[in-house]
């Protein structure tokens, strides 16, 4: 899978997406992401990216003008987009802002099956409503119903969590497939979990986990999911 980030501030991308699973799944190959700064299509001497809104209000909105022709460059293979080639195709195009549709399990299942992403991430009070009138989003999502400073930490928890799915990333396939909110716990929290030492304090290991009887650890795990 190929995610590309349209953001403001592309070092802020850096340490989540060069470790631990992510950084893996980048070397093997598994995963390439690319961040571009949106100022390289700014407006005029000093790159503006954001103006004052219509109708007045506190804030500056990212203008229609900036966002656009970024999204068409990374669709069309601009020699300004890192790591891109010609006729790079039709990547499914999401602005992440807390206007956007809540992030769930499910859509991340659907959104790991696509070849390629784009990710805008909104900043200052939003993006010109134009940029989605026009079709160069195709959706909206948010992480939860709080706001942020901008959509930089809402495209990593995306990418994070669309790339737990992509096949090889997590070395075992059934560590995706079960685990909370998965299709196989029927969406619901994953069971309790324990490790060694048996005894801890006084807090012992569930008997059941000690027995080796695989039937009656499913059922107990089953009973757990919430």
């Amino acid at each position: 899978m190929r995610i590309d980030v349209l953001t403001l501030f592309p070092a802020m991308f850096q340490g989540p997406l060069t470790e631990s699973i992510l950084g893996r799944a980048r070397e093997q190959k598994l995963l390439a992401i690319h961040c571009h700064d949106l100022r390289q299509w700014g407006i005029g001497r000093y790159k503006q990216i954001d103006d004052r809104p219509y109708g007045g209000g506190a804030g500056m909105v990212m203008r229609v003008d900036a966002v656009v022709p970024a999204v068409e460059a990374v669709m069309q293979g601009d020699r300004r987009v890192r790591g891109n080639q010609r006729n790079q195709g039709h990547p499914w195009k999401i602005l992440l802002t807390p206007r956007g549709k809540r992030l769930t399990q499910t859509t991340v299942e659907r959104l790991a099956k696509k070849k390629h992403l784009l990710l805008v991430c909104g900043h200052y009070e939003g993006v010109d409503q134009r940029v989605v009138d026009g079709g160069w989003i195709d959706e909206e999502l948010s992480i939860g119903d709080y706001v942020l400073t901008g959509g930089e930490l809402p495209a990593m928890v995306l990418i994070d969590a669309v790339a737990r799915q992509i096949p090889g990333v997590l070395g075992k396939e059934e560590s995706a497939a079960e685990e909370s909110f998965s299709k196989s716990l029927k969406r619901k929290r994953e069971y309790p979990h324990y490790t060694r030492p048996e005894v801890f304090r006084d807090l012992r290991v569930p008997d059941v986990l000690l027995g080796g009887h695989h039937k009656k650890i499913e059922e107990w795990r089953k009973k757990r999911t919430a």
